[in-house]
C-alpha cells in the first residue's frame, strides 16, 4: 500500500478544520477591516463636501456611528482570528512537533496595527465634523474624549511596536533553526487559496486605499466615483467572506 494511501493519523483531519475555522475567520477581520475604513472614510469625504450645515450634520452623525462600531467590530473579529491560530499551532506541534514557522506572520500583524493606525485617525476628526455643523458644545466634549483616547492608543502603538519587534526576530529564529513544517504527508496543508479570492481582497484594497487617500486629499474623485468605490470595496470583501 503506497503511503500516501494509508489513513492519516489521528488528529489530521481535526487539524484541518481548525485551519478552515482559522481562515474563515481571518477573512471576517479583513472584511471588519475594510469595511470600517471605507465606511467611514466615505462618510467623512461626503462631510467635507457638504455644502451647508444642515447637510453636514447627518453625515457627522454617521461618521461617529461608524466609528463607534468600526472599533469594537475589529477588536472581537481579531481576537477570534487570533483564539483559532492558536488553536491550529498548539494542534501543529501536537502532531507534527512544531508549528509552521509563520515567515509572513509579522508582515501581516504589522499591516493590522496600520489598519488600526488608520480607523484612530479617521475617528479622531470627527469633532472637526461636528464643529463645522455648528454644534459646538458637543463638539468641544467629543474633542477631549477624543484626546484621551488618542493618548491611550499612542501608548498601545508603543507596546505594540516593542511586542512586534520581539515577536518578528523569534519568528526569523524559529525560520532559521527549523526550516519550516515538517513537511508530513498526511500534513492537510492550509489549502489550495483561489485565484478569485487574491483579486477580489485586492480589488477591495484599493478601493479603500482610493478612499483613505482621498479623504486625505491626495486627490478629488467625483462624488459618484467615491460611491463606486465604496461599493467594490463591501461587493469584495463580502463575496470574498462568502
Amino acid at each position: 500500500m503506497l503511503l500516501t494511501e494509508m489513513a492519516p493519523p489521528p488528529g489530521a483531519q481535526e487539524l484541518a478544520g481548525l485551519r478552515a475555522r482559522a481562515r474563515t475567520a481571518r477573512r471576517r477581520a479583513f472584511v471588519a477591516l475594510s469595511a470600517s475604513i471605507a465606511l467611514l472614510a466615505t462618510a467623512q469625504l461626503l462631510a467635507d463636501r457638504a455644502q451647508t450645515r444642515e447637510q453636514t450634520l447627518p453625515l457627522a452623525v454617521l461618521s461617529l456611528v461608524v466609528f463607534a462600531a468600526a472599533v469594537p467590530a475589529q477588536a472581537i473579529t481579531q481576537y477570534v482570528w487570533g483564539t483559532h491560530a492558536r488553536h491550529v499551532h498548539r494542534k501543529e506541534r501536537e502532531l507534527y512537533a512544531a508549528p509552521r514557522t509563520g515567515r509572513v506572520r509579522p508582515l501581516s500583524r504589522l499591516a493590522v496595527a496600520c489598519c488600526w493606525a488608520v480607523t484612530l485617525l479617521l475617528g479622531w476628526t470627527a469633532p472637526r465634523l461636528f464643529r463645522e455643523a455648528a454644534l459646538y458644545g458637543f463638539a468641544d466634549s467629543l474633542g477631549r474624549a477624543t484626546e484621551a483616547l488618542a493618548l491611550m492608543s499612542l501608548a498601545a502603538g508603543v507596546l505594540f511596536v516593542l511586542w512586534w519587534a520581539g515577536d518578528a526576530l523569534g519568528t526569523l529564529a524559529r525560520a532559521l533553526r527549523s526550516g519550516g513544517s515538517p513537511g508530513d504527508p498526511w500534513d492537510p496543508g492550509r489549502g489550495v487559496r483561489r485565484r478569485e479570492g487574491a483579486a477580489l481582497w485586492t480589488g477591495a484594497a484599493v478601493a479603500v486605499a482610493a478612499l483613505v487617500g482621498a479623504r486625505a486629499h491626495l486627490w478629488e474623485p467625483a462624488t459618484a466615483l467615491v460611491y463606486t468605490l465604496l461599493t467594490a470595496a463591501l461587493v469584495c470583501g463580502v463575496v470574498t467572506d462568502e
